[in-house]
């Protein structure tokens, strides 16, 4: 007889027990906490922004967007408490859609793609193998920063943890409010549903939302089974081939797409590298995690072989490494850049994402740094326009490859 076993069940709780309070727990803790984060109603908003920030956005003086006639705006008249007009993000659109109808010396306030020139989508999947690495905070920068820019975009979560979607305010502990996931765009059999049908606007205008929610743990056995009895005159397309698919149904609406997979190289991953024209692999600057990405690089390599064997191996405008969570005053992280950029060269961006208070604090908010509004209780006005500017960085560097693969200077 096993000592270790307990017999009395009056005694302690099995372990999955303890798993399941623990997990309603935390659930009803999650939900007060979003309560406070989000609006009563539970639907996320986004703040209004100043006049110097909406000049910061569109790349114009403070004195130019205040000499804008109120006309142009599509929102009621707010004011700060300085007395300024304060602007919507869909009032930040309007003005950009009229500075680039008066724009005369080529600014590009609309940096639309050209379908006619062979501008195709760019669909950028941000991957690791490794949690921890920034990368869905890294994502979600991206999308909303390229919206910012005039871009028109569509953030896919492809983590079954959801961490995109409940950020981007897609709650997927929302039992009263069933939505549908990027799983229901790429599942097997006829409950697949249009990838239009999937897709929704979020409160971040001009960003649109394909969430996800543990269901989409299902792909990953139906995947295999279905690789296994696949016949060559199966109308069903591979697994591989799913996403692809599904992004050109809607392929006209957006210029880029940014995806967020899940922390391991499973059959979602595979699938978003094969729909993707562009890698960003974060990595956090310690030699464990250089150590976990040469894992992650080797496995990909070899995990691609049999795509590649069926003559469906992608083939990516760019491969960029982005160092993340990046402490220029610690020297071991210093060290670990450099070896990293002596080894990759110019395939690590020459800007990184910092470690920073003001991103950390956005988060327990459930916020990004864009959509934060500058709170000096919190965080000094420095180190918050500190990190505002090393992401505008980095996501500027992003931008650039972006318009070198459409051929724009």
């Amino acid at each position: 007889m096993n000592p270790h076993v307990q017999h009395d069940e009056t005694l302690r709780p099995t372990s999955g027990q303890t798993a399941g309070h623990h997990a309603k727990l935390l659930g009803a803790k999650l939900r007060e906490i979003a309560s406070v984060v989000y609006s009563p109603s539970e639907v996320k908003t986004l703040r209004r922004f100043t006049s110097g920030e909406v000049a910061r956005i569109l790349g114009v003086t403070d004195g130019r967007i205040r000499q804008l006639s109120p006309e142009l705006l599509v929102s009621k008249h707010e004011v700060g408490p300085g007395g300024r007009r304060l602007y919507t993000l869909a009032d930040v659109h309007a003005l950009r859609a009229h500075l680039g109808e008066i724009d005369r010396v080529g600014r590009q306030y609309l940096p639309h793609r050209d379908a006619e020139r062979g501008e195709h989508l760019q669909v950028v999947a941000c991957v690791n193998f490794k949690g921890g690495s920034g990368k869905t905070t890294t994502a979600a920068h991206l999308a909303q920063s390229l919206v910012l820019r005039g871009y028109r975009v569509l953030a896919i979560d492809l983590d079954p943890q959801a961490s995109l979607s409940t950020l981007f305010g897609v709650r997927p502990d929302n039992e009263l409010a069933p939505y549908p996931t990027i799983y229901d765009a790429i599942r097997y059999g006829a409950e697949r549903r249009p990838m239009r049908e999937v897709i929704r606007q979020t409160y971040f205008t001009g960003l649109d939302l394909v969430a996800a929610d543990l269901e989409l743990e299902v792909f990953e056995f139906e995947a295999p089974m279905a690789a296994a009895r696949r016949k060559a005159t199966d109308l069903e397309p591979p697994f591989f081939a799913r996403i692809a698919l599904a992004l050109e149904e809607v392929e006209a609406d957006y210029d880029v797409v940014v995806v967020d997979c899940p922390p391991r190289l499973g059959y979602l991953t595979i699938a978003a590298l094969c729909a993707s024209t562009a890698l960003l692999i974060t990595i956090h600057p310690q030699m464990i995690d250089v150590g976990s990405m040469r894992q992650f690089l080797t496995m990909m390599d070899e995990i691609m072989e049999p795509v590649r064997e069926q003559g469906a191996a992608p083939t990516h405008d760019w491969f960029r490494y982005l160092v993340t969570r990046f402490e220029p005053q610690d020297t071991p992280q210093t060290e670990v850049v450099a070896m990293l950029r002596g080894l990759f060269g110019d395939h690590v961006l020459s800007k990184a994402m910092l470690q920073s208070a003001a991103v950390s604090n956005s988060g327990l908010r459930g916020q990004t740094i864009y959509e934060t509004p500058l709170r000096r209780d919190e965080v000094t006005g420095s180190t918050y326009r500190r990190a505002l500017d090393a992401l505008d960085n980095v996501n500027g560097e992003i931008e650039d490859l972006i318009r070198k693969a459409w051929g724009r200077s």
